[in-house]
């Protein structure tokens, strides 16, 4: 298997048009086909299958463009390291981080980017999901790592890395805490904790608006690891992402019925040109593997 191979595929996985691929690819469309037709033959069955103008992937086509996609990233990342590397091209990194996501998620690429970039400076700040998108524009951050932002900028890119659910947490001393799954109705009576500019706060609000339920914070806290010493402190609860950081001083529990769920996003300004270790990390990132997130955190 080529690496060419892989890039005409995930084109054409994109695009469902041989024509179109051929022209992102910058080949002839035979060129392309007989390149998708050697990969076919490769693994043993057909990766895409032409209806006219209804083509779509196979099943094996299905389940081998997340594999080729983590494949083609990885490449790319280690071509981008190398090149950095010999030329000894380090700059600065300035990274934005949502006060919603957890960092300790990203350990595998930063310590990645440090092994092969033995003078790179990382610069990290926080934010509300407002502060992160502001530091884009100005240019403060090249790159950004946060839930959805929605803002409505049309240069902002995205490439997601991994989505998850939510879970209350409360203190071990908590009535609830002996319970795996909890009733909406059972939360009346504990104080809420929400984190202040958290990017899903709409979408949690709605679903409690729509079973008749108020999502009133009693209290608004910046940090994870601030609701985590507050949780113990005031006896709430809080709904926090499956990646926050743990506490043995606390228990997660399900909330029933509870069906929010959020994708975590790298973020950059498209056009604006990248350092090299802003280039090696965007593809750091996105070549990790996430499938696990609340177990890894």
């Amino acid at each position: 298997m080529e690496m060419q191979q892989i890039r005409y595929f995930l084109a054409l996985a994109s695009s469902l048009n041989f024509t179109r691929a051929a022209e992102e690819c910058n080949v002839s469309q035979p060129a392309l086909t007989r390149a998708i037709q050697a990969l076919e033959a490769e693994l043993g069955g057909p990766l895409i299958r032409r209806e006219g103008r209804l083509s779509h992937l196979t099943e094996l086509g299905q389940r081998m463009r997340p594999l080729m996609q983590r494949c083609y990233d990885s490449a790319i990342a280690a071509k981008t390291i190398a090149r950095a590397v010999t030329k000894n091209e380090v700059a600065p990194l300035a990274l934005g981080v949502s006060h919603s996501v957890n960092l300790e998620m990203f350990m595998a690429p930063i310590t990645e980017l440090f092994r092969c970039f033995s003078g790179a400076q990382l610069r990290i700040t926080h934010g509300a999901g407002a502060e992160v998108v502001r530091r884009l524009k100005d240019g403060g951050v090249e790159l950004a790592l946060a839930g959805p932002l929605e803002d409505g900028w049309e240069r902002l890119d995205r490439w997601p890395l991994f989505s998850e659910g939510f879970e209350l947490a409360m203190a071990l001393t908590h009535p609830l805490a002996k319970e795996n799954e909890i009733d909406l109705a059972k939360l009346d009576g504990s104080p809420l904790l929400a984190q202040a500019g958290c990017e899903s706060r709409k979408s949690i609000e709605s679903w409690f608006e729509e079973r008749g339920a108020a999502f009133a914070a009693a209290h608004e806290i910046d940090t994870h690891h601030h609701v985590n010493a507050l949780l113990a402190a005031s006896g709430g609860v809080a709904l926090t992402p499956e990646s926050a950081p743990r506490s043995n001083a606390l228990r997660r529990s399900k909330l029933n019925g509870f069906s929010v769920t959020r994708t975590v996003y790298v973020y950059s300004v498209a056009g604006r040109q990248r350092s090299a270790s802003a280039a090696a990390f965007l593809n750091l990132l996105r070549s990790a593997d996430y499938s696990a997130p609340a177990a890894a955190a």
